[in-house]
């Protein structure tokens, strides 16, 4: 059938990730971990309730934490492009 996918373009898709891409990943799981805190922290301010614990509100801090790792990941892809190009191979 023309509609399947031959086998060597499967195995030739799979090394497709670049150096930074797993710190990018990481850090938008981790970022979305404390925006979910963050929301749940701010919630009894509108809510008229009692506050969360000092726990919940270091847990928003991980939304910054993903932010860092985000963009070092970012980072770590632009200098192996970098490199590359300057190698000259492609």
């Amino acid at each position: 059938m023309r509609s399947e996918t031959p086998a060597g373009a499967v195995s030739d898709s799979v090394d497709d990730s670049a150096p930074g891409d797993g710190l990018v990943k990481a850090g938008v799981v981790v970022f979305a971990i404390g925006a979910l805190a963050t929301l749940v922290t701010v919630a009894p301010l509108f809510l008229g309730t009692d506050p969360f614990p000092t726990v919940a509100y270091l847990v928003s801090m991980l939304m910054g934490v993903g932010f860092a790792l985000a963009g070092a990941g970012v980072l770590r892809s632009v200098a192996a492009q970098r490199r590359q190009a300057r190698s000259g191979t492609s």
